[in-house]
């Protein structure tokens, strides 16, 4: 990673000009069986379609405040990379009344729907799949996310001195530099490196879930392998899916 990156974008950027081939973000489901694996070129697609999306049809501005009601998932990841591209502030657990827009997951519909401003719905299906009814008063992100853009600019610069991300849970608020710092600061405590392979099945509802899920592996040139409902797993097969995945660090706590 450069010393010039400010944002968690400008980390996803200097990834994809260093390996754009190699795995950033691999996806299980442990209630479901679902495996997700997207290299960085990949993952930077699906956020770019997501940045222009929450740009242009969903007409969000830097400063906006985007209630994030999604679990530990691939997609989940892509929004706040995509909030970091456009200057959206990611309210992870935010208020929906209190928010410009709201994200939500088929579990948090009816208390999405108290955002005035627009709304979107993610299925969280395996392969990123739509809804089988659309729900009302929310656009599917399945359906309109695959006809953006594949490549995105901001219609303003992003400012990594303003508010980029709030953990409800945690009471945190940081600036995108901020983020970026924090994220750093834990990948050098764990001994994070370029290449290596973190395996996480924290929750994204605190700054802890959040760094070991993606943004601590991003900042060190790394990658994550991020289980949803992990705690399903025996710790044998906990310890296969590190021999299977080459993980070389287990993030403390993030193992189930």
């Amino acid at each position: 990673m450069n010393a010039t990156d400010r944002t968690p974008a400008d980390l996803l950027q200097s990834a994809l000009a260093t390996d754009p081939a190699r795995p950033l973000v691999t996806f299980y489901d442990d209630a479901t069986g679902e495996r997700v694996e997207l290299s960085v070129a990949t993952f930077a697609n699906w956020v770019a379609k997501t940045a222009n999306l929450l740009q242009g049809d969903l007409a969000a501005e830097p400063g906006d405040r985007l209630a994030l009601l999604l679990p530990a998932h691939w997609q989940t990841a892509v929004w706040l990379l995509a909030c970091s591209a456009t200057g959206v502030v990611a309210e992870v657990g935010g208020d929906p009344a209190a928010a410009d827009l709201v994200v939500s997951g088929p579990d948090t519909l009816d208390a999405a729907l108290a955002c005035t401003g627009e709304r979107g719905a993610l299925s969280l299906r395996p392969q990123g799949a739509r809804f089988p009814q659309p729900p009302a008063g929310f656009i599917d992100y399945a359906v309109e996310v695959p006809a953006q853009g594949d490549r995105f600019a901001p219609f303003a610069p992003v400012d990594p001195a303003a508010t980029a991300l709030v953990v409800r849970a945690d009471g945190l608020e940081l600036s995108a530099a901020g983020v970026v710092e924090r994220a750093r600061a834990d990948a050098a405590q764990q001994d994070l490196t370029a290449g290596a392979r973190v395996l996480s099945g924290l929750a994204y509802d605190t700054w802890d879930g959040l760094s070991a899920g993606l943004l601590a592996p991003l900042a060190a040139g790394g990658s994550v392998v991020l289980c949803r409902n992990l705690d399903r797993l025996s710790a044998a097969e906990v310890d296969q899916r590190r021999a299977t995945e080459r993980v070389t660090a287990v993030v403390p706590g993030a193992a189930g």
